[in-house]
């Protein structure tokens, strides 16, 4: 062993060498897997650290539509300092009559528990809600006064009342417990709330209760006297249909996206360690060949093939740990780096922390893809003999790897692709990637393959550089696998990426004239269905309206058990988490399909039966018969599961989860949910027209701009497409260094080659029409495979995955697909320029 490091470190003293671009690919996927890895700690380790100041206290306690009965807020006020908001959207109206959508907060003398909210001017939450002249006050989010032409100062109409701005809000400790906002945020006291008219019963209002804990010390109380104080509140108050929270699970479904999306950039940054290996593979191979004198002297003063292999693997190892140790290091910087320079706008909580498991699951990765791309290059000199060795520059021997090798080969491949898949959130999803990642991998190198058959066997053409294009597209070390191996995974992920977003914001987008509603409307009371019926037939005569019934309710177990026990599918748990919307009605909703069971008849006055979303129902497990208990207005019902529907969700029409028979709820309290679609879409100038006339003939009713919803969900999409755009970036800049250090491996040939033709006439633009024909055809084989490739992939994971229609955009497949043909051009040339300047005879007096 002492004898092998010391002449891997012989071998290293000189430099790198062509270990460089080795070593970028190395620190390039390492840094991506380790900095995604890193961030996203950072941002669990804020949520931790911050979040009692998120929630609004240890723990949270939030029911829909009823307030908890005094006996529950007494059990909670007993054992901690308590507070009581409550949430809802309502329509906000200025003076001028102009309108949009606000979220409203109403809060207790004690908000906030944790943490502070901060006012522009600066003064107390308490001064500023207050009673003055016979008008509470409100503040708002900046983005209220942007919309509506407010000033501080001004009055706003909310419901039946009038309120006085008297303050922005600058700091909300608690915004992120809040989801997401289709509308500003707007804080009133609890009392304003109650004159506001929006109180009915069957509004949609969350009522939420947070209690601090008292511990004995300014200590917070320790996880395990939460989780005990939960379990007796919900022990005492079986029946509240409480959501409990607490500052160590805030969001579980922020968790869990957090979770996935971290995962899937991590499986992209490590496609750029993939496509890395190529160079890997290319930099051990070039290395190999270059020290093949080196090596056949070893061999020559007695050393073995084990020996000679040994050393060229220490030496390789050397080169990947300091890869690594550089991609480390950056990964581990990029959380300070982040706090730096975008701290003030990222909307969570991120601390700048070290990660030691994120740090070494890149580590993992690094070692991994050096050893699988490695080793088969390295084993290669094992059995070559010493004449052998020297007789590679001009006839290449053809040599098998020993089954020690391949087996090394194939069991570094396979760890690589088990860590993939046990370190994964999602282990289908990652299982998918490997397959995927497979194919892909060997349909290039059948596309390699194909390309240099087809050159071997094409006719001779008439023209020298076209002639001298195919040729080098075949002989013996040639471009072509690199080229396609390396080009031909970056341009797939990308165009797969590309394709996908394109997909998501086409659904999110996509309208349908009269069927795509243009509003939703909220709240409408019983008693004023007919006046708000009457009132869009003069307003909007031509709009498709569709009206139904709406509650909110939670699940709280299925088939007797708890749903805290049931173990659903990751993509259908969403459903048994908070608040659902419900209904019911004698007929099939539609939009929906009848794809098992039967429809209760119009009359029916049996047992409560309910319909089920089919995909749904099979991810957390239930058919037919079983029985789901939910809770509506505090009231615990049990119904049987009737039949199963296929939805389609993306009308965006009126449609929900659970369906019940109308003698389920008979007498409940509850509002209307109603839509509003225009047979030609409806446009911008009439939609804010409604809007506007709506807010005022019928104040306590809340409408719901479908467009601007969209647009604030769009914003939302387009700020993970740009985190995924920077990761899917890391991979093509992968591919371009793989494909620079092929062309930098193959420079000694292609002077050899280009000095020999000119020798026998070449001249410099024929050999530069030659260089540019090869790399033409290379790059547009590669481009036609990426589209294709990317775009499959796309669709599998569209319609299979996200369960979307596909759509084919040529606009970016194609621009995707141009860049990567004029790339390889580009680099390719580039790396020949110094060639054709290349003086024979200096050349060969060196040789």
């Amino acid at each position: 062993m002492a004898t092998i490091l010391r002449f891997a470190a012989r071998d290293l003293r000189g430099g790198l060498g062509g270990y460089w671009i080795f070593l970028a690919c190395i620190a390039l996927g390492v840094a991506a897997i380790a900095g995604v890895g890193s961030v996203a700690g950072g941002l669990q380790d804020g949520l931790a650290r911050e979040g009692r100041t998120i929630l609004g206290g240890d723990a949270a306690f939030s029911v829909m539509n009823t307030e908890p009965p005094p006996a529950a807020q007494a059990f909670l006020a007993e054992r901690g300092r308590v507070s009581s908001v409550g949430t809802l959207r309502a329509m906000g109206r200025a003076a001028d009559g102009a309108a949009g959508l606000i979220d409203i907060k109403a809060v207790d003398a004690a908000y906030p528990l944790s943490g502070s909210v901060t006012l522009d001017p600066p003064q107390s939450l308490v001064a500023a809600l207050e009673e003055r002249g016979g008008r509470f006050g409100i503040v708002a989010d900046a983005a209220l006064p942007a919309r509506l032409g407010l000033k501080v100062g001004d009055t706003l109409a909310i419901g039946t009342g009038q309120f006085q701005l008297r303050a922005i809000l600058t700091r909300e400790p608690d915004k992120l417990a809040g989801g997401i906002a289709l509308g500003p945020r707007v804080l009133m006291s609890r009392a304003a709330l109650d004159g506001s008219g929006l109180l009915q019963p069957g509004s949609l209002v969350r009522w939420t209760t947070r209690v601090l804990l008292r511990s004995g010390s300014d200590a917070p109380v320790s996880t395990e006297a939460l989780d005990r104080f939960v379990a007796a509140a919900k022990a005492a108050f079986p029946e509240s249909g409480w959501e409990a929270r607490t500052r160590n699970n805030v969001s579980p479904e922020f968790d869990r996206n957090l979770a996935r999306f971290t995962q899937f950039l991590t499986l992209v940054g490590l496609t750029a360690l993939i496509v890395g290996g190529v160079g890997v593979a290319n930099a051990v191979q070039a290395t190999v060949e270059r020290k093949r004198t080196s090596l056949a002297v070893m061999k020559a003063l007695g050393a073995t093939g084990g020996t000679v292999f040994a050393v060229s693997l220490t030496a390789v190892l050397a080169v990947a740990a300091l890869g690594i140790a550089a991609g480390l290091a950056v990964g581990a910087a990029l959380p300070y780096l982040a706090v730096i320079l975008f701290g003030t706008v990222i909307p969570f909580p991120l601390v700048a922390t070290i990660v030691p498991s994120a740090l070494g699951l890149g580590a993992l990765y690094g070692l991994l893809t050096a050893l699988a791309f490695s080793l088969g290059a390295l084993g290669r000199a094992h059995d070559i003999p010493v004449s052998a060795l020297f007789r590679d520059a001009v006839e290449p021997g053809r040599h098998r790897l020993r089954p020690r090798y391949r087996a090394a080969v194939l069991a570094a491949g396979l760890a690589l692709a088990g860590v993939t898949v046990l370190f994964a959130a999602d282990r289908r999803l990652a299982g998918l990637y490997v397959g995927a990642t497979i194919v892909v991998f060997l349909l290039l190198r059948g596309v390699a393959a194909g390309l240099m058959a087809l050159a071997r066997v094409a006719p001779h053409a008439r023209s020298l550089p076209l002639r001298l294009a195919v040729a080098n597209m075949h002989r013996p070390g040639a471009l072509t696998p690199s080229v396609v191996l390396s080009l031909g995974l970056g341009l797939t992920l990308l165009v797969t990426l590309t394709l996908i977003d394109v997909n998501i914001r086409d659904q999110l987008t996509h309208t349908a004239a009269g069927k795509t509603p243009s509003f939703f409307f909220v709240d409408i009371p019983n008693r004023a269905q007919g006046d708000f019926d009457a009132f869009m037939k003069t307003h909007a005569p031509d709009a498709v309206m569709q009206e139904v019934p709406m509650m909110r309710g939670r699940i709280t177990a299925l088939n007797g058990e708890p749903v805290e026990k049931v173990k659903a599918a990751q993509d259908a748990a969403w459903v048994l988490e908070g608040d659902r919307g419900i209904t019911f009605q004698d007929g099939v909703p539609e939009g929906s399909k009848l794809v098992a069971g039967a429809w209760w008849p119009k009359d029916y006055n049996g047992p409560p039966l309910v319909s089920f979303d089919r995909k749904l129902a099979d991810g957390i497990g239930l058919k037919l018969g079983d029985s789901v208990s939910v809770n509506v207005l505090g009231r615990t019902v049990t119904a049987r599961i009737a039949n199963l529907r296929q939805i389609d969700w993306e009308s965006f029409g009126i449609n929900f989860v659970m369906v019940f028979s109308p003698n389920t709820f008979r007498g409940a309290p509850h509002m209307l949910l109603a839509t509003a679609a225009f047979p030609d879409g409806g446009d911008q100038t009439r939609e804010l027209t409604l809007l506007k006339d709506v807010a005022a003939a019928f104040p306590t009713i809340t409408a719901v701009r479908v467009k601007d919803a969209l647009d604030a969900i769009n914003a939302l999409v387009g700020r993970l497409a740009l985190a995924i755009r920077g990761a899917s970036g890391v991979a093509v800049a992968a591919s371009i260094l793989v494909l620079a250090g092929a062309i930098a491996a193959g420079r000694r040939s292609r002077i050899y080659d280009a000095v020999v033709l000119k020798v026998l006439g070449a001249t410099r633009g024929r050999l530069l029409t030659a260089y540019l024909i090869e790399y033409g055809l290379l790059g547009l084989a590669t481009a036609i495979f990426g589209v294709l490739a990317g775009t499959g992939a796309a669709w599998f994971i569209v319609t299979r995955v996200m369960h979307f229609d596909f759509g084919f955009a040529w606009g970016p497949a194609l621009t995707a697909a141009v860049v990567a043909f004029l790339l390889t051009i580009a680099l390719g040339l580039l790396g020949t320029w110094r060639i054709l300047g290349q003086k024979p005879a200096g050349f060969l007096r060196a040789q």
